[in-house]
């Protein structure tokens, strides 16, 4: 008995305990419920990524039978596209043209639509060979993209890889930065990024926990932790603000650009208002919150509201 004692407290000894949580106030946000008008008999999949452009229209990828599905904000069905173009749905943003780019997780590839769900561009090889963390045309395991204003972008890559990837607006490879690792500027599952207004790379640095920051080349300036698991960011320039889908907690928390949480929302469960594997997020002109889920196959909508007992009902803590 003693020895299994001393054991135990020598494994405690060797294995520090984790960092507090960080938390906040609640967010005053309430959900509309049974915001996505679908057809009769149609259903998300897994709901992997959302999206808004900007007439403030909202964009779903899910790994069900109709990939990218566009709804007003009020929850209208407006088309959906996407069938056959896709083995497994992550990640999707819009750019400043209004095209839709879509990341296949499986396929190892990037695709750029048109609005209207024509195939303008693929990144990536399909074929089988995904690329290595050195490759510059090839993916493995892809997570989403970011725009700069100039046209450039960025691709988290991925689950397999774990870098960065830049390529100016054609298509054509710049640079790339990280590797497998606990080190700054090292990453573990690579699972989504976001630019801010002064050309900050914020990346979720999933499985490490942790939101990493760059310059536009790759240059570490700084990282947050304790503020859990980083499934997905979104930018708000006008608050200057990011939005994360902290999807080991299954809540969603807002913080500054020091890194500071300003308020959270959420909880687990599976009633609206409530998270199981929030996966995406995006933020509309209004304020509105999208929160796309894997094990929930729904995206919930979040309004602002000024009373409290309607922020507690949305499951907010």
């Amino acid at each position: 008995m003693k020895c299994a004692l001393a054991v135990v407290v020598a494994l405690a000894a060797s294995c520090p305990l984790a960092a507090e949580l960080k938390s906040g106030p609640s967010l005053p946000y309430q959900v509309v419920k049974d915001w996505a008008q679908l057809p009769a008999g149609w259903n998300f999949g897994e709901c992997s990524g959302v999206a808004v452009d900007r007439q403030d229209n909202v964009w779903v990828f899910n790994r069900g039978p109709h990939p990218v599905i566009e709804f007003d904000r009020n929850g209208n069905m407006l088309q959906s596209w996407g069938e056959g173009t896709v083995k497994s749905s992550h990640g999707i943003r819009v750019d400043a043209e209004g095209n839709v780019w879509g990341v296949d997780v499986k396929g190892h590839v990037i695709l750029k639509y048109s609005p209207s769900g024509r195939v303008l561009m693929i990144l990536g090889n399909r074929q089988g060979y995904p690329g290595n963390n050195d490759s510059k045309d090839a993916f493995a395991e892809p997570t989403n993209i970011a725009f700069a204003p100039n046209g450039d972008f960025f691709i988290s890559d991925g689950y397999v890889n774990s870098r960065v990837i830049k390529f100016n607006k054609d298509g054509e490879y710049l640079t790339h930065w990280g590797r497998k690792g606990t080190g700054d500027g090292e990453f573990n599952l690579v699972h989504d990024v976001v630019l801010d207004k002064r050309g900050h790379v914020y990346v979720a640095d999933r499985t490490n926990q942790r939101v990493q920051i760059f310059d536009g080349n790759g240059k570490f300036l700084g990282k947050w932790t304790d503020i859990g698991a980083p499934w997905g960011l979104d930018y708000v320039p006008r608050e200057d603000a990011i939005y994360m889908c902290d999807g080991l907690n299954n809540r969603v928390i807002k913080l500054n650009t020091d890194g500071q949480v300003l308020g959270v929302l959420g909880s687990y469960g599976k009633i609206p208002g409530r998270f199981d594997f929030a996966h995406s997020i995006a933020v509309d002109s209004t304020g509105a919150i999208y929160v796309a889920e894997i094990k929930n196959w729904r995206v919930q909508k979040f309004v602002k509201t000024t009373s409290g007992a309607a922020a507690h009902s949305s499951g907010a803590n």
